[in-house]
């Protein structure tokens, strides 16, 4: 069975994403993607998630 996370950031920098893909790997979680969120007019991402799957027994 597949087992899912998603971390929402709010801050989106290159450090807060190094951050949590640091954090969540270290726990056997596996990078799978990352969506950005971008407001209309702006070319920098207001918010981000990045997602994680992992197997359970």
């Amino acid at each position: 069975m597949i087992e899912y996370k998603v971390v929402e950031l709010a801050i989106v920098t290159d450090e807060s994403i190094e951050d949590v893909l640091n954090c969540w790997t270290v726990q056997k979680w596996h990078f799978d993607s990352i969506q950005f969120v971008v407001r209309e007019g702006s070319k920098r991402p207001s918010m981000a998630f990045i997602l994680f799957t992992r197997e359970t027994a």
